[in-house]
């Protein structure tokens, strides 16, 4: 049987790496983070392999394709079509569910268009996307959204002491100058202060020109009141400001179901169809288990292809652990676990053989009691003649593996080789960290810290929790576990802020920031560096930016330049002027401590601790090191950043005092099991320094080190929202009723 050879791999900080991976079998890539495990299996292999199969596309299509750039390898034979199933969120806008992204809805629609009655029409129209099946008032979106003029201004203050609560409306923003330039208003009056008729301008009046405007006000310029300005360029469309806005927009919108079709999203005709009782609306709002007895209760001879379809797609979403999910669920709202399996969900039904899969940690969001459905899925996928790499830290999943690649040693420049490659079986014989950890015996905390009162919460029902009364711990280190869609979330997430607005809840959330922003600018550490250069040199800081006057002309700081070739794809290429910096090469004449601006910015954490002797950056540097990203380089684009990553530095600048009830989200994604350890280090850290430690967590490892651990179960959807158990990890071992504390047992060999 032939295997996938790859030839001197180069790419990122692969160190010239030529391997052959076994076809039709599972191999998994393990490593710490920064290994090279993603440059290989996505930027080489995958990257090459897709390139190929758009290489064989018109010029047409292919403009239209995903770009993925040339791999930086010799070669690569053997390659087989691939099937990338990425860790990105879904995504998508109001409009997207989970229904229309597994494309369930449109088999329910079809269902409905010939067995619903009265017919209202084709399959078409039960789309609420449709013109001719939307409701009129919501246009399909099942809400409506004004904004609250109590929280959008402050009565106390002028409009040029910011009376507008709202990103670009506030002093210095470019939509507040439309107000204070307009020649309307005394912008050093009081709003409460205003006429009837000042009011009425400022926050509602059409768009028209102004007619004695100040000098500053353009020639072309129409003023427009706040509240439609606001309507026009945040809610009545999707934009990628909306994005960053999210959380101003949360505070300033009430958001309330569509008065006329309730949220159903349909007009009154669409939902007069029914089927056993039930309109379209209603079954998208069953969960996936309950939609799937409904419609395996349904008797037609003429109809039972679409039945039968219909059922195959919905129990595949049951075998993946998403039985709780609704179809009409928005996808905007998934995580990055639920939103690959939902991408592994079409590829479950199709009958292509001899593909290549590539899975990104697949084990995210997993509880290990879904890990098996996977494992299973995985293993289908395999015997049905394909091969599949997956990127992956959890040791289950390592264990399915046919073969397995561990990379390191360690990270960034001191990763990039392969350390063993083989059976799982040999694994715990090797030298690298992979191999240490299965060769250690897991351990669980036996003794406990005391806790110094509780943090009551009384009968929460929010979503699928039943009313449940818990009392968390303070001053010690409680994990919340359970299934996915048990209530982990909703009753820490969400629940607990409510009674507790103090609590700091620091997730996986993307950063709001520009393609332009790096981990020195997320920081704050850029300005004081530049400062170094500029003072060591006697010029000014403003030529150590790649924003700002140290920017390359010719790539504008970016670093990268698009070739188009007409009718080919366009290339893009690190700037030639400039090889990728994004600085003006006249700018590197400029040294500080023997090293140019660019060198800098291409340091590891761990390389810039020895080198800046100030003491202003070694609290940050530090941290960085503790949670076991000291691969980093200080120049790294945020955009770049996995989930993990990103919530690792959101602790790194957001927790530097004692006294914080902090809330931790999965923290150990996309964290090898040694930077695990590390992290577990930090946490301890943090609670010996006084604060309260919430962590909603799947990782046993981290399990077995609690203080305190609250299970909620037993399963998913309408089958959780209970506690199963509150105590030690010792006592956990001992519950039976808990599934967690099953594999718990299974985990530490007991």
């Amino acid at each position: 049987m032939k295997s996938i050879i790859v030839t001197n791999a180069r790419q990122n900080n692969l160190k010239n790496l030529s391997l052959s991976i076994p076809k039709n079998k599972i191999t998994v890539f393990t490593g710490v983070s920064g290994s090279g495990k993603s440059s290989l299996v996505f930027e080489t292999i995958g990257a090459e392999a897709q390139r190929q199969i758009n290489e064989t596309q018109n010029s047409f299509v292919r403009n239209r394709l995903q770009h993925l750039g040339v791999a930086d390898v010799e070669k690569i034979e053997n390659l087989n079509v691939p099937v990338i199933i990425n860790q990105k969120r879904l995504g998508g806008n109001a409009r997207s569910t989970v229904g229309t992204a597994t494309d369930i809805y449109a088999s329910l629609r079809l269902l409905f268009s010939r067995m619903g009655s009265p017919f209202v029409g084709y399959s078409n129209v039960f789309s609420f996307n449709h013109p001719q099946g939307m409701c009129p008032e919501c246009e399909g979106l099942g809400f409506t959204q004004t904004v609250d003029i109590k929280k959008l201004i402050d009565p106390e203050k002028t409009l040029n002491e910011g009376a507008i609560r709202f990103p670009t409306f506030q002093p210095g923003g470019w939509r507040w100058t439309r107000y204070v330039y307009s020649g309307y208003f005394d912008n050093d009056k009081k709003l409460k202060d205003y006429t009837a008729r000042e009011l009425d301008l400022l926050l509602y009046a059409e768009e028209h020109k102004p007619k004695k405007p100040g000098r500053e006000w353009g020639k072309t310029v129409k003023y427009e009141g706040i509240i439609p300005r606001i309507e026009k360029g945040f809610l009545t469309k999707d934009s990628k400001e909306n994005m960053t806005r999210k959380d101003s927009l949360n505070k300033v919108v009430v958001r309330k179901p569509c008065a006329s079709c309730h949220g159903q999203r349909l007009n009154k005709q669409i939902l007069s169809c029914r089927i056993g009782g039930k309109n379209i609306a209603d079954c998208a709002a069953l969960s996936i288990d309950d939609l799937l007895i409904f419609i395996e209760g349904l008797t037609s001879k003429p109809y039972a292809s679409i039945i039968k379809e219909l059922s195959m797609k919905l129990q595949n979403l049951m075998n993946i652990g998403l039985q709780y999910l609704t179809l009409d669920r928005r996808t905007d709202t998934l995580s990055g676990g639920e939103s690959q399996r939902i991408k592994m969900v079409k590829h479950l039904g199709n009958s292509l053989v001899d593909l290549l899969y590539i899975f990104d940690e697949p084990s995210i969001g997993l509880h290990p009691h879904d890990l098996k459905n996977i494992a299973e899925i995985i293993g289908q996928i395999r015997d049905k003649g394909n091969t599949v790499l997956i990127v992956e830290h959890d040791p289950d999943l390592i264990k399915i593996a046919d073969h397995i690649v561990d990379m390191g040693p360690g990270s960034g420049k001191k990763g990039g080789k392969i350390i063993y490659q083989g059976s799982f079986s040999a694994l715990k014989k090797s030298t690298g960290k992979t191999g240490l950890y299965f060769s250690e015996k897991p351990v669980y905390n036996r003794k406990p810290r005391q806790h110094e009162g509780y943090l009551v919460i009384e009968n929460a029902d929010l979503h699928n929790l039943k009313n449940i009364d818990v009392n968390i711990p303070k001053s010690v280190m409680t994990v919340v576990t359970g299934v996915a869609g048990s209530g982990k979330s909703t009753l820490i997430n969400k629940i607990l802020p409510l009674r507790y607005p103090e609590v700091k809840i620091i997730d996986q959330s993307m950063f709001v920031a520009s393609s332009r922003s790096t981990l020195l600018t997320y920081l704050n550490l850029s300005d004081p560096i530049r400062k170094l250069f500029a003072s060591a040199n006697k010029v000014s800081d403003r030529l150590f930016s790649r924003n700002s006057d140290g920017a390359c002309q010719n790539c504008k700081g970016l670093g990268i330049e698009k070739i188009d070739l007409a009718f080919m794809d366009d290339i893009e290429q690190p700037c030639e002027v400039c090889g990728g910096s994004g600085f003006n090469p006249d700018v590197l004449q400029y040294l500080f401590n023997g090293k140019d601006i660019t060198q800098v910015m291409d340091m590891t954490v761990n390389e810039a601790k020895t080198f800046f002797t100030d003491d202003q950056f070694h609290h940050e540097f530090d941290l960085l090191t503790k949670l076991g990203m000291d691969y980093l380089t200080l120049g790294q684009r945020l955009d770049g950043f996995s989930g993990g990553e990103r919530q690792r530095l959101k602790l790194v600048k957001e927790l530097r005092e004692s006294n914080n009830i902090v809330v931790l989200d999965e923290p150990s994604t996309g964290l090898h099991p040694s930077d695990t350890k590390k992290l577990l280090r930090y946490l301890n850290d943090l609670v010996t320094n006084g604060n309260t430690l919430i962590v909603i967590e799947h990782n046993l490892d981290i399990i077995a080190q609690a203080d305190w651990i609250i299970d909620i179960g037993p399963g998913a959807g309408k089958f959780g929202g209970r506690v199963i158990f509150e105590g030690t990890p010792e006592n956990l071992l001992s519950n039976n009723s808990s599934a967690t504390g099953q594999h718990l047992k299974i985990h530490l060999g007991l």
